[in-house]
């Protein structure tokens, strides 16, 4: 095994590419008619080359790999299924845009093929963590792509005075703030003027929601920042959102953001394509114009 610039490639010999993998199956359960046949075939699979599958386990305990079957979405919660445990993700897109995800439904078992030859790298991807007044909110606190900070629902905008490293930075006057990853920057805090970011550039982005000023833009910073949110509300409350789990939290809580202590392998079946995904399934730089 070598690791460069947080990418692990795996090489296996013979043996260890005869050994019993446990593959842990996530999918989306407002989908698990559509999917229960690629579980079945995942099942078949496994059952056919000295594999075992646990479907929908608590955590990613004694796995090998999870996998992921849906978008998106299904892929941040099988994130946090595997949290610190180092299980690497294999994605399964069976969703529309399915960026973090790069295996089709009919490659399954190529792609487990692929992952048992150990044809495939690992890339790493940075997580952050929020803690509110020094203490843990009552949803998970680690995010893969992003920490929103918004205003309530019939609230007016929202005061969110912020510091990097203890430095003043500005005090928002906006709808909300967005701190993401560079496995975010294509998410939330795109749609609201962000800038992407590369997987792997040690860097976190500040990105305000509909600000009330026309010279208040996206910031950049090192992921080795401490963020720190001082948030005031008409409503006296508002909410904090971690990969899109949404907690109330009161007026005057102060909310701390870091780098977590762990990263979220992804499995990558051959070079990274980074741009490539951009380009096909963001229309990157589409001009109807070049053909």
């Amino acid at each position: 095994m070598r690791t460069f610039a947080k990418i692990t490639f795996f090489y296996l010999t013979n043996k260890e590419m005869q050994k019993e993998y446990n593959f842990a199956v996530f999918c989306n359960d407002y989908r698990r008619d559509e999917i229960k046949p690629y579980i079945e075939r995942i099942r078949r699979y496994a059952a056919e080359n000295n594999c075992t599958v646990s479907e929908e386990p608590s955590s990613a305990d004694g796995a090998d790999f999870a996998v992921s079957l849906g978008g998106d979405g299904t892929f941040l919660r099988t994130a946090l299924k595997v949290g610190s445990r180092g299980v690497p993700i294999i994605g399964v897109n069976m969703g529309r845009l399915g960026f973090l995800s790069d295996v089709m439904p009919g490659e399954i078992e190529k792609a487990l093929d692929d992952v048992r030859n150990g044809q495939y790298i690992v890339e790493h991807h940075t997580v952050i963590q929020v803690v509110a007044d020094g203490k843990v909110l009552s949803v998970s606190p680690y995010a893969l792509n992003d920490v929103a900070v918004s205003k309530r629902d019939s609230a007016s905008m929202i005061s969110i005075r912020t510091f990097v490293n203890g430095e003043f930075l500005v005090n928002y006057q906006a709808d909300g703030l967005i701190v993401s990853t560079p496995t975010g920057s294509t998410a939330y805090s795109l749609s609201n003027g962000g800038p992407i970011i590369v997987p792997q550039s040690g860097s976190l982005c500040i990105t305000p929601v509909a600000p009330h000023s026309l010279n208040i833009r996206p910031i950049v910073v090192s992921d080795t920042s401490e963020i720190r949110m001082e948030v005031e509300s008409r409503n006296h409350s508002f909410l904090v959102a971690v990969d899109g789990r949404s907690e109330k939290v009161s007026e005057g809580t102060v909310l701390t953001i870091t780098r977590a202590p762990y990263t979220i392998g992804i499995v990558r079946r051959g070079p990274q394509r980074y741009f490539s995904t951009l380009r096909e399934k963001l229309l990157w730089g589409a001009d109807t114009r070049q053909r």
